[in-house]
């Protein structure tokens, strides 16, 4: 079940996108929205962020939203989240554990998490499959207070996306940086895939914070080369990443 402020931002969304509120117009204040679904402004400000997030409006506080356009071709949240990503495209997610352990971080997570030293993290091991198919390895260091949520999700079992079970709990990722180049397959990437050795990769080095600009996981997902494409629309206003299946051949 999608929190009150997933469903608040949903609910704007599909208003923006029906007319509702046009581009160049404004949404309802946080106070007004607030009242009319019984709401605190906390709650409020949680789906605008979702929305600025998408490129919809305004990320300025203190006024009311401006909307800016139409939804970009891929949102934040599928962006952030396979399974979203691959419902979307009309394949079926699917997942294969491989590993969740607490331990100290590598230099390089330290930093990018912004730890301190003694800190420890979750780091989460798994395989990501379309429709069946192993696509992706996905390795995710969480700071504490998120991993220890990971754990109880995995401990449940099953299939469903990890992003939107964290969200039903309250955790609002906001934020992310993208670093996308190609490598090649490692052993243990090979193995995972199901693969060669050497065989071209796509890896996205990725950075989520929540929307006081606080880590909450640093990813080094790793994708067949030709399984998945990125693409990169520039403009003026905002620059969107996308990320894209490859027909197979």
């Amino acid at each position: 079940m999608s929190t009150l402020y997933r469903r608040l931002a949903d609910e704007l969304r599909a208003g923006i996108a029906g007319g509702t509120y046009p581009p160049g117009s404004r949404l309802p204040s946080e106070s007004e929205l607030a009242e009319r679904h019984g709401a605190s402004r906390g709650t409020v400000r949680q789906a605008f962020t979702v929305l600025a997030a998408d490129g919809l409006i305004s990320s300025r506080k203190g006024t009311r939203r401006l909307v800016l356009g139409p939804a970009p071709r891929q949102s934040f949240s599928q962006l952030h989240s396979f399974s979203r990503w691959a419902a979307s495209i009309g394949e079926t997610p699917g997942v294969r554990m491989v590993e969740l352990v607490r331990r100290e971080p590598t230099e390089l997570e330290a930093e990018r998490l912004g730890l301190s030293p003694g800190t420890r993290i979750y780091h989460l091991t798994r395989v990501r499959l379309l429709s069946g198919r192993p696509v992706m390895v996905e390795r995710t260091a969480y700071v504490e207070r998120i991993g220890a949520l990971v754990g109880g999700i995995a401990a449940e079992g099953g299939d469903e996306s990890v992003t939107a079970r964290l969200e039903e709990l309250g955790v609002v990722f906001a934020h992310a940086e993208h670093t996308v180049s190609a490598i090649t397959a490692e052993a243990e990437d090979a193995r995972l895939l199901g693969v060669r050795p050497h065989s071209a990769l796509l890896r996205e080095l990725r950075r989520t914070t929540d929307p006081d600009n606080r880590p909450l996981e640093w990813s080094d997902d790793r994708y067949l080369g030709d399984a998945v494409a990125f693409t990169v629309h520039t403009s003026v206003r905002a620059s969107t990443l996308i990320r894209s299946s490859v027909p197979s051949r």
